[in-house]
């Protein structure tokens, strides 16, 4: 792939974007004080100010052989001058990183100091467009310009990359957290689109795309152990948009595209102009678009009833056949996610989704799904099984009022459930899977994450035997302050 149709392909996040004058949201910043105000446990989408570091108090017990640092990234920043961002995705990246040593946790956050921040800082203001945000006070160079780094932190290579999907990683201390600076993978990658969900190989090396909206192409990348690219491409996808997850199986990489317009606009914002066709007599289906590992190039697409999907569980190969795990959401979403920066629970949206198994049937030409699990999201597995057959499939699980509240473990063979749930007063955040050294089976380690403690504001590292969720946490170690609400982070055992 030359360096022409890659800086070609590249642009076309940054051209969305150039549009006119700017848009206020004092509006939006008075509605969610006004909620605010009424119901305390918004907290967790409010502004972040400053740096976090303090030691946790501990209830139960930390295993002796859990050790290390559980890298977690989101959103810290929605107010600036008055304004509020009209979208949760638009905040600015505020890294953390929960570190266990010595039956102790510690807790360290900090904003990623990426162009747009330092920017606006300075300015006193917001000045550059954002996904949900509609704003062009000041020009901007590239895709990097407009970089948030506020989805995913990615241990790799003895390095740590805060994540976006629109630019480029941005690498950051792994001890301190403070920003190094953005990460080329090579000269004619530079401000490519970098997706906030690469599959890491147990085997070492990586796989990751970069969606050019707009363009009808995305964008691959193979890494090496060793930080190096192996291999790059593109692959033709007509009327593509948002794409943000992939699963990764040990032949093939594998894309679902779903069915929205991508309309003209002078005055919206990128989330804006996104229009679901997947309603009436016309609407598009849900694509599946699936990739050869050895080419690099597209072997077949597959069709299913049009729905939403943001994340991902594994993929693997069985026999003739491609199956993967995925959740996916009934109608537009990306509209009623804005709704929580004003304020406003969408009641229903998790209740529009589930979890499902799909089986790419290569012969017949055909897709065909079978339930997992009801309303949920965050998918993870094992990170030993990636891109091979798994057996366990961890999900939060819906609470009602747009807020997850319980953690599941999902046997995919017979469909039974390890599960515990907070109940009222918590919002969990995503959960992840630590293998025990020399693991013999996915439960064999333990399963980690944060919950948010809302009725007294804190933040709080949860730690579960893997094999009996049920049972309750082994301990929580609770912080005397709140933490940012964080989409994706990855544990590094020491």
């Amino acid at each position: 792939m030359n360096r022409r149709r890659f800086l070609e392909s590249g642009l076309g996040l940054a051209a969305l974007a150039l549009t006119g004058a700017a848009r206020a949201d004092a509006e939006t910043y008075r509605r969610f004080h006004a909620a605010l105000a009424r119901q305390p446990a918004l907290a967790v989408y409010a502004d972040t100010v400053g740096s976090q570091a303090g030691q946790a108090v501990i209830s139960g017990r930390l295993p002796a052989d859990l050790q290390g640092s559980f890298y977690r990234n989101g959103p810290g920043r929605f107010e600036l001058g008055g304004e509020r961002y009209q979208h949760w995705f638009d905040g600015d990246g505020f890294a953390q990183r929960w570190t266990i040593a010595g039956g102790r946790v510690s807790h360290r956050g900090r904003f990623v100091e990426t162009c747009r921040y330092l920017d606006e800082t300075q300015a006193g203001q917001f000045l550059y467009p954002s996904f949900g945000t509609h704003l062009a006070r000041r020009g901007f160079r590239d895709n990097d310009t407009l970089n948030a780094a506020n989805t995913n932190l990615l241990p790799f290579n003895g390095r740590v990359y805060a994540l976006w999907e629109g630019g480029s990683a941005t690498e950051v201390d792994p001890d301190t957290l403070a920003t190094v600076g953005l990460k080329t993978w090579r000269d004619d990658l530079r401000a490519m689109p970098f997706s906030a969900h690469p599959k890491l190989d147990p085997q070492g090396g990586m796989w990751n795309f970069g969606a050019l909206p707009g363009s009808g192409r995305i964008a691959l990348y193979q890494i090496g152990s060793d930080g190096q690219v192996l291999r790059t491409g593109v692959i033709e996808v007509p009327r593509q948009a948002m794409v943000h997850d992939f699963a990764v199986s040990a032949s093939h990489l594998i894309f679902l595209v779903p069915p929205y317009d991508l309309q003209p606009g002078n005055s919206m914002s990128f989330a804006e102009r996104h229009r679901w066709a997947g309603d009436g007599p016309s609407a598009r289906p849900l694509r599946v678009v699936v990739v050869s590992k050895d080419s690099l190039t597209v072997r077949k697409v597959f069709e299913l009833p049009p729905q939403m999907v943001f994340h991902f569980g594994n993929a693997w190969e069985d026999g003739a056949c491609t199956r993967f795990d995925v959740v996916l959401h009934a109608g537009d979403v990306l509209a009623e996610l804005g709704g929580l920066m004003a304020g406003e629970r969408p009641a229903s949206l998790q209740s529009r989704s589930e979890a499902v198994q799909v089986c790419l049937d290569y012969a017949a030409g055909q897709a065909r799904t079978s339930r997992l699990f009801g309303p949920s999201e965050f998918p993870r597995v094992a990170p030993q099984v990636v891109g091979s057959r798994h057996r366990r499939l961890v999900l939060l699980g819906d609470g009602g009022e747009a807020v997850l509240s319980s953690v599941n473990l999902v046997d995919t063979d017979t469909g039974t459930v390890d599960s515990y749930r907070f109940g009222a007063g918590w919002q969990v955040e995503e959960h992840v899977l630590v293998p025990r050294r020399h693991a013999r089976s996915e439960t064999d380690g333990y399963l980690v994450g944060v919950a948010q403690d809302l009725r007294k504001g804190v933040g709080v590292l949860t730690v579960f035997d893997a094999a009996r969720v049920s049972a309750g946490p082994l301990a929580l170690a609770r912080l005397p302050y709140r933490t940012p609400h964080c989409f994706h982070g990855n544990f590094l055992s020491a």
